[in-house]
């Protein structure tokens, strides 16, 4: 097969950067890849993907899951193959699959063995090997490589991968280069370190032997918990693969993200930042629960963008000039820098992003409601117990209160009807920019500006004063781009204003308040723009649902740490317990230990290397055996299930990190 694709496919080379158009969205064109039936990348639809947690040498149980989650969405499944006899059993499953009339492809999963990768792809779709454990070293040692040493390592490995790719180029089987944050080989440490160019290294050593065989049936992926460095990984990866003539399709996906409402908010800032770009051909979100309520929330992200691509048409036909483009950004979008601003009242600056919430349809006579933005009522006390969840700020509209507020949470009025208020204290006035620029009486200490994203360039900044702070808000469906274009003019005129970022959702679900919300304020927080979060929607949706999604996509983004962070993998055939039980009996016992990040691995494959996101580790070394960590140290190997919780706590409260529950 030769490598022939049209150069236009490269999309005006990215115009020296990651994406297509950085305030239009535009697909990045990447090459088609065949995956049995169903093709990735090019023209096709973003396809969705999860895979099985059943026990691979179980072959009923594995088909049986395998078909629930195709009913579910799937339309790739992933089934892991640690060994031979895993590999081997492939082709039973498939048979049975097939029996079964589910012609659905089969991707295996591969870490550490070659011979099961080889085997595999004689039997399956699709491969993934993991470049930092495939044929490579990974013992978390420091070794220092000379250059002639790490040329002869890569030669080693290049020896050991050629097999399996002249099998894949037989069988037509198609290979994913799956690179993942945690398990960068020893090789690629010592010259790279634990970042996004060490990943995006990783994947290109083993991209250009597959060119250098003439195989590009290639898929790839940029793996990791922590979703800055996901996305910046993903985008250097993209501009390297541009620079070097290549554009193989993306698979996207947060890993170990956790499950329930941080899980979903984790993976669609990570995955929808990306999207969002243009970026992304499949899309995997691991959740610690069953793989089958994987697929709707993929496909819930994924189906949001087929309608943008339906307007990014229509915009291709007015030809909307450019404006920004990303060589000429005032910021770095492969490092994390948060915009300097200047502080107003404790928003701005080094201050953490607020979080302010729509209260003013809420029945303001009774002071209860305030526990939904995390403030509890003690009626016999007359005061108020502050959450770690606690709003910033209270939108009330015209509503006047008949009950005091809590002197933490700060009040926010239509212009005229904080004018007319008697007591004004610790309360503040919302203008639109005109109504700004006429007006006589202005609050002393703070100002909020309102501006709509879709004219904030049409307006003259320099007439806001130091105590401002903008309100930027849409209703756009692209609206994150008209934002994001906001902030690059700011950052160009130097002006230091801070921003609240605001959305407006209408007529949709929870569900997908919680996904939508994290893809469009998520994308902004990730880059450092914005210092502070509103969240408007439907009276249907709850103040606590809202408030909760707020504070999600702040601690999703490392933008402002409020609960304790489980990074717990999705659990698969290698797992060593169960997952799901025992990620919910941590958490349990842990979940008030706010700022702690602690991992939930169930095997070896990734649990050491993610323990470098992570402060403390909870990984399965064996049947009914624990492995504790301290970052990536190992602490305690081999504890008793039964007692490695306790252990764990244990370790915490030896480092002064433990707070009782009563103290919290």
């Amino acid at each position: 097969m030769e490598k022939v694709f049209d150069q236009s496919a490269l999309q005006k080379e990215l115009k020296g950067g990651y994406c297509n158009s950085l305030t239009q969205y535009s697909r990045f064109l990447t090459r088609e890849v065949s995956i049995g039936d169903i093709p990735m990348g090019g023209l096709n639809p973003i396809r969705i993907q999860s895979m099985t947690t059943t026990d691979t040498m179980d072959t009923i149980g594995t088909v049986e899951q395998t078909i629930r989650m195709v009913n579910s969405g799937c339309e790739y499944v992933r089934i892991t193959a640690p060994s031979m006899k895993e590999a081997d059993n492939l082709a039973n499953i498939k048979k049975e699959l097939r029996f079964r009339g589910y012609n659905v492809p089969l991707v295996a999963d591969i870490h550490f063995t070659p011979n099961a990768a080889e085997a595999a792809a004689r039997i399956v779709e699709k491969v993934r090997v993991n470049p930092g454990n495939y044929a490579d070293k990974k013992r978390f040692e420091n070794i220092e490589y000379t250059q002639q040493a790490y040329q002869a390592e890569l030669e080693r490995i290049y020896k050991k991968f050629t097999p399996l790719v002249k099998i894949c180029k037989e069988y037509g089987t198609a290979m994913r280069i799956g690179t993942n944050h945690g398990s960068l080989s020893d090789r690629i440490m010592s010259h790279y370190g634990d970042t996004p160019r060490g990943m995006v290294e990783s994947a290109m050593e083993f991209i250009r032997m597959c060119e250098d065989q003439n195989y590009y049936n290639l898929v790839i992926s940029m793996k990791a918990s922590n979703t800055q460095i996901m996305v910046q990984a993903y985008r250097l990866l993209v501009e390297t693969m541009v620079k070097e003539g290549m554009n193989y399709p993306l698979h996207l996906g947060v890993t170990e993200a956790g499950d329930g409402e941080d899980g979903r908010i984790k993976s669609a800032v990570g995955i929808g930042t990306l999207l969002e770009d243009g970026l992304g051909d499949t899309i995997r979100v691991s959740l610690t629960e069953d793989p089958e309520f994987e697929a709707p929330v993929a496909k819930a992200l994924a189906l949001r963008y087929e309608t943008r691509a339906l307007i990014n048409k229509e915009n291709s036909i007015t030809g909307k000039p450019e404006s920004i483009i990303v060589r000429d950004l005032p910021y770095n979008p492969y490092e994390y820098n948060r915009r300097h601003t200047q502080s107003v009242q404790h928003i701005g600056d080094h201050h953490h992003p607020v979080v302010i919430i729509d209260a003013s349809k809420e029945n303001l006579k009774d002071p209860y409601f305030l526990s939904a933005v995390g403030y509890k009522y003690s009626a016999g006390l007359d005061k108020y117990n502050m959450a770690d969840q606690a709003a910033d700020m209270v939108y009330l509209g015209d509503a006047l209160p008949s009950f005091s507020f809590p002197g933490n949470l700060k009040q926010v009025y239509n212009h005229q009807t904080w004018l007319n208020l008697k007591d004004k204290n610790n309360c503040h006035p919302l203008f639109s920019f005109e109504e700004y620029i006429a007006a006589d009486v202005k609050d002393g200490y703070l100002n909020l500006v309102k501006i709509k994203a879709e004219e904030g360039l049409s307006k003259d900044l320099s007439k806001l004063q130091a105590n401002v702070i903008v309100v930027l808000e849409t209703t756009a469906a692209h609206g994150m781009a008209m934002q994001r274009e906001f902030f690059v003019s700011l950052m160009k005129h130097n002006l230091q204003i801070p921003v609240i970022v605001k959305r407006e959702y209408s007529g949709i679900n929870a569900d997908d308040l919680m996904l939508y919300a994290a893809t469009d304020m998520g994308a902004l927080f990730t880059d450092g723009l914005g210092d502070g979060i509103w969240i408007s929607a439907d009276e249907t949706i709850g103040l606590s649902l809202i408030n909760a999604t707020s504070f999600g996509i702040l601690q999703a983004t490392r933008t402002r740490i409020s609960k304790t962070e489980y990074i717990s993998c999705p659990s698969c055939g290698r797992t060593l317990f169960d997952l799901q039980e025992t990620t919910q009996l941590i958490r349990s016992r842990t979940d008030h230990l706010k700022g702690i990040k602690i991992g939930i691995m169930g095997c070896i494959v990734n649990g050491p290397g993610e323990m470098a996101d992570a402060d403390y580790g909870y990984v399965g070394t064996g049947p009914d055996k624990i492995t504790l960590y301290r970052g990536k140290e190992v602490v305690k190997k081999n504890v008793n299930a039964a007692r490695a919780l306790d252990d764990l706590i244990e370790l915490i409260r030896e480092d002064g990190n433990w707070i009782e529950v009563n103290q919290s």
